[in-house]
């Protein structure tokens, strides 16, 4: 049983409003006829869940994740493909969904159907949850009658943003664990070994090399002032922010993520496969090929990018064609571009950008591989550069006193 809020009138005319508890709102409204009220408004009363979600309670509860997306669009075609009612397969998902946030939205897109509105604005009332892809697709799904296909597609590209994360936090992980433990490692040494040292080399009044000097007084700047670095810290990360909240800031990160020694290519690559795939979907469901563009240029989640799609739909307004526009952009490789023409000779632009988006796809999924071999020389000179800072600045000074005590 869940609790509702209704608006209705009376048989003299008189509005009436309260609450009271039902299995859905199809029961909450024959209730209301059965007490001889006409219903204006039936709503599910969500305030205790909604606070759930909002102010500091929020913090703690989890975001909605790609694995739910997927699960609920497998969901959905399953039961639209078995001719089961929107309103009725939205509902059953809603009562058995394991996210709160989804939940909440769902039972919102329920009260949007309820109301005679489509699923597509029910879902656009959330758009940190279902983003104008995913909506524009539903939406051509209802208007087409084709929306257990309009499900799959999500599903399908879901599925592959969801890989692609995968893959690319397996290859991040040993880099990041160690340089973890580097940064761990200096932190220790620093606090507890190199000032036991210090303490040593002051028993003995002797003259410290440079290199010493520079560990100890490092490491008395990380005792002593140990709260102006996190204050630093904290400035300096507020201040990136700050930038990136910004529309050139973003903007400027953007363009320059691109460009960066041996990830820049992955995360070039990786945004050229997401266009390709997000464009062909956006074509496949029917959207015109300017509102695809528009819509795959906020997809891609690069302003830089976005912009340079945004430079391509202009410029098919103005009667260009799109191989000319992909080829002005400057994005693609040769290989793509010939994908393009043919695709846009034979009238199959959406089967061809598939067809380059596993291109990309596997493009990225070779340099993940080889991602750990790039970068294991790089933390090979770190470490071996760390090894020596300690070995000149805390070996050299001891060799020096063992020699002068055998001299004497």
């Amino acid at each position: 049983m869940a609790r509702f809020s209704y608006k209705g009138r009376e048989r003299n005319g008189a509005l009436t409003e309260g609450e009271l508890d039902a299995n859905d709102a199809t029961s909450a409204a024959a209730m209301l006829r059965a007490r001889s009220i006409t219903p204006i408004a039936i709503a599910p009363l969500s305030a205790k869940k909604e606070s759930v979600v909002s102010g500091w309670q929020g913090w703690f509860v989890p975001e909605v994740t790609l694995d739910d997306l997927v699960i609920f669009c497998r969901q959905m075609y399953s039961l639209t493909k078995a001719g089961i009612p929107l309103l009725k397969a939205v509902s059953g998902l809603a009562e058995s969904c394991n996210s709160i946030r989804l939940k909440l939205a769902l039972e919102d897109a329920i009260v949007s159907l309820e109301r005679g509105r489509t699923l597509s604005s029910g879902l656009n009332q959330h758009p940190k949850i279902f983003n104008q892809l995913f909506v524009s697709i539903i939406h051509v799904g209802e208007n087409t009658g084709q929306l257990e296909d309009a499900f799959a597609q999500l599903a399908v590209y879901l599925e592959r943003e969801q890989e692609t994360r995968k893959q690319i936090k397996a290859a991040t992980r040993y880099p990041i664990f160690v340089l973890i433990a580097l940064a761990g490692a200096f932190v220790v040494l620093n606090i507890f070994v190199i000032p036991k040292f210090a303490d040593m080399f002051s028993k003995f009044n002797a003259e410290l090399p440079l290199m010493t000097r520079a560990l100890i007084g490092t490491s008395d700047f990380l005792l002593n002032y140990w709260y102006m670095l996190i204050a630093g810290g904290i400035f300096i990360a507020y201040l990136i922010r700050r930038s990136l909240s910004t529309n050139i800031g973003r903007l400027n990160w953007d363009r320059r993520k691109l460009s960066l020694p041996i990830v820049g290519s992955i995360f070039n690559r990786s945004l050229l496969s997401r266009y390709c795939r997000s464009f062909s979907m956006m074509l496949r469901a029917g959207v015109p090929l300017t509102s695809a563009l528009n819509l795959t240029s906020d997809a891609v989640g690069n302003v830089y990018m976005g912009q340079k799609i945004i430079g391509m739909r202009e410029r098919i307004e103005k009667g260009e064609g799109l191989a000319r526009v992909s080829a002005a952009s400057g994005l693609f490789t040769p290989l793509v571009m010939q994908m393009i023409r043919v695709g846009e000779e034979t009238g199959r632009v959406d089967e061809l950008l598939i067809e380059a988006s596993e291109f990309y796809e596997r493009e990225v999924d070779y340099d993940l591989k080889n991602l750990t071999a790039k970068i294991e020389p790089f933390l090979i000179v770190v470490v071996a550069a760390m090894v020596l800072v300690l070995a000149l600045g805390i070996f050299t000074p001891m060799w020096d006193m063992m020699n002068a005590i055998k001299g004497v």
